[in-house]
């Protein structure tokens, strides 16, 4: 009877210790993070939209304290983007015109990220009915995700190497189509940042530091006085149609007004830029839109590309359908 006893406990000993599940991995990939002070992420980005696709090189980072960085940086134009959260909001800045936006937010923790590690196992957790799979690298999770604006994105699928280390996440499509993927090339858990590398300040040049003829010179690269191509939407809602296009000067150069009405009628704004080193203060939430990182708000997406502001306004249509025609916006004209 003794010797019965001790084959059954070892047996469950060796069964018990066969049964790693999607419980154990999750909880191991959220004490890496718990237990670190900092991260940082670097990986290759690529979004796919209408059939094009952008790809940026990403650098994440994160310090204990509520401090996160991401540097997007688009390998077709080498467009850099800092969308930042400090203790003082959530900034979006392009060094490249000395501009900087301040948004109303709760960014990073109302949607999901790709490109942040707490986001991704927020998801994981949140799905009771994800799906674990073992390979022969390692391991998938597929989870449900939670992209407010994009109703499409419907799941995320990570890929974690034998070392429970995050290789690559992919988000998908209710046709299982992948409409994201981040590739990570390396993730360091001790990462060591300068006092002032999470604040804004530190990636603006400042009026003063920069002799006035100086100033002169850089400005003329990124400031556009006058809009050459008008740029239509290639996707209009049903029973929807251009009913007016109005051209106004502006101190800045020009403004087009483009007016859709129907049955779900919008409105269309282009505007030269004029780069400032001003901060202006957005209501909204940072997001990718086509080439750059714009914001959206219930009732608009704007953004900035070659010299030309971009809104997209209604209210009559969901804000995934806003983004659905701000994205057909091509920077190729089809009109004018």
């Amino acid at each position: 009877m003794k010797k019965l006893f001790i084959f059954l406990g070892v047996l469950l000993l060796v069964c018990g210790c066969g049964k790693y599940d999607d419980k154990d991995l999750i909880k191991e990939l959220s004490k890496k993070v718990e237990d670190s002070n900092s991260y940082h992420l670097s990986g290759t980005l690529e979004i796919y939209r209408n059939e094009e696709k952008y790809t940026y090189t990403v650098d994440s980072s994160y310090k204990k304290g509520d401090l996160f960085k991401v540097n997007l940086t688009n390998q077709n134009n080498n467009h850099e983007q800092v969308i930042l959260k400090n203790k003082e909001g959530v900034y979006v800045i392009t060094p490249s015109l000395n501009k900087s936006f301040k948004f109303q937010s709760d960014w990073p923790y109302n949607n999901s990220q790709i490109y942040l590690l707490q986001p991704i196992i927020t998801d994981l957790n949140n799905d009771s009915e994800r799906k674990f799979e073992k390979t022969n690298d390692g391991y998938t999770i597929t989870s449900k995700v939670n992209y407010s604006s994009e109703r499409d994105f419907n799941t995320q699928k990570i890929y974690i190497d034998k070392d429970k280390n995050i290789t690559k996440v992919e988000v998908l499509d209710s046709d299982n189509n992948v409409k994201m993927c981040l590739t990570v090339i390396d993730i360091d858990y001790k990462a060591k940042f300068e006092d002032n590398y999470f604040d804004a300040n530190n990636y603006i040049k400042q009026t003063e530091e920069t002799p006035k003829e100086e100033q002169t010179e850089e400005k003329q690269d990124t400031t556009t006085s006058k809009i050459e191509d008008i740029v239509y939407p290639m996707y209009v809602p049903v029973d929807t149609e251009l009913s007016g296009q109005d051209i106004v000067e502006t101190t800045n150069g020009e403004r087009v007004i483009l007016t859709f009405s129907g049955e779900t009628p919008f409105t269309v704004v282009q505007e030269t830029f004029k780069d400032t080193d001003t901060t202006n203060y957005v209501y909204g939430d940072p997001y990718l839109i086509l080439d750059t990182v714009g914001s959206i708000t219930d009732y608009s997406v704007s953004w900035i590309s070659n010299g030309v502001e971009y809104s997209v306004m209604s209210d009559n249509m969901e804000i995934d359908e806003l983004l659905t025609v701000a994205q057909s916006i091509s920077v190729k004209a089809v009109g004018k």
